[in-house]
């Protein structure tokens, strides 16, 4: 299949044949890696502009290193001290960067929907780096990455989220992809977190029985408690968190024998998962981080390179060869 995609907005629209296809271009950028080519050409001469309107650090760091790896120059744009605080728009914001002849827009913002809405003024593809509580799809891609990398599958597997799923793009990412790839999803967590109503709109089963589902699980993916959001008024306390729903040494033991745990990060050591689980050796969170990079790689050349020519049209340049 030839990518036809100008902008990633969210894994809820992309089939499973697309979605493999990131895929396999990320192994293909990993393996490669491991050659130690640490460039390549793909994107020389173009500009991606990295508008984070949310606190990040892996995935505005992973972003800016895919972009410098495929050779491209970066800008990093942050809302503090710009237009934005005198009222200026992020359409206008948007505008007037593009106005500088910029080739990719990667956007994190607090709001749901502010990528899709920047995609139908801009010219220029546009990524989505997590939008409020809708999507974060790059997290997810790399999160089935490393799922692959580790089992080699996805038919069969259970993947278990636990936590805060009403908070979570991640969650809502996940969800999305691995029903699409064959993967059984079961969210978990307290009733106040993980409501019924989100496993029926995504179409995955809910539980609140964490020890149950921890049994059953292949994936125990934990997610941050995002106090940010106010998640902590959704139970009594951090401690009675971690007592009923953490997960912890003496819940593992009810893990099948290769189970594996995940973590988007930053962690709440203590709260969703414990230490010795974090640094353990089922663990492949900082696996995650480095399959980030070859997965953000894979999507701003799968975009920025889109053969469609629609948007060769409206970007005013050809793709460059692969």
């Amino acid at each position: 299949m030839v990518w036809t995609r100008k902008h990633l907005l969210g894994l809820e629209e992309l089939s499973k044949i697309e979605i493999l296809e990131i895929l396999n271009k990320a192994a293909t950028y990993k393996d490669a890696s491991k050659n130690s080519v640490k460039k390549f050409p793909v994107l020389q001469g173009r500009v991606v502009v990295n508008l984070f309107f949310e606190s990040s650090t892996r995935t505005s760091n992973s972003f800016a290193l895919a972009a410098k790896r495929l050779s491209a120059d970066t800008m990093s744009f942050s809302s503090s001290g710009s237009s934005l605080s005198k009222g200026e728009t992020l359409i206008d914001t948007a505008l007037n960067i593009q106005a500088m002849n910029v080739d990719a827009f990667v956007i994190r913002h607090s709001a749901p929907g502010a990528p899709h809405l920047l995609a139908r003024h801009v010219d220029v593809p546009v990524i989505n780096a997590g939008d409020g509580c809708h999507e974060h799809p790059t997290q997810g891609l790399l999160d089935m990455f490393t799922i692959r990398e580790v089992f080699g599958k996805f038919e069969g597997l259970t993947v278990a989220i636990l936590g805060d799923i009403r908070h979570s793009r991640v969650a809502r990412s996940n969800a999305w992809g691995l029903k699409k790839l064959g993967a059984r999803v079961i969210l978990a967590g307290p009733p106040t977190l993980v409501p019924q109503a989100i496993g029926a709109a995504l179409g995955v089963e809910v539980s609140h029985d964490v020890e149950e589902v921890i049994a059953q699980a292949d994936v125990l993916n934990c997610l941050r408690i995002q106090f940010e959001r106010k998640a902590a008024s959704f139970f009594p306390s951090t401690r009675e968190y971690a007592a009923i729903f953490g997960l912890n040494g003496e819940r593992m033991k009810r893990a099948k024998p290769k189970a594996i745990i995940m973590h988007p990060g930053p962690i709440n050591r203590g709260i969703e998962l414990t230490p010795e689980l974090a640094d353990g050796g089922r663990s492949v969170i900082l696996a995650q981080v480095g399959n980030g990079l070859a997965v953000r790689m894979a999507v701003l050349d799968l975009c920025m390179n889109v053969k469609a020519p629609t948007a060769r049209k409206l970007t005013g340049r050809q793709g460059h060869p692969r």
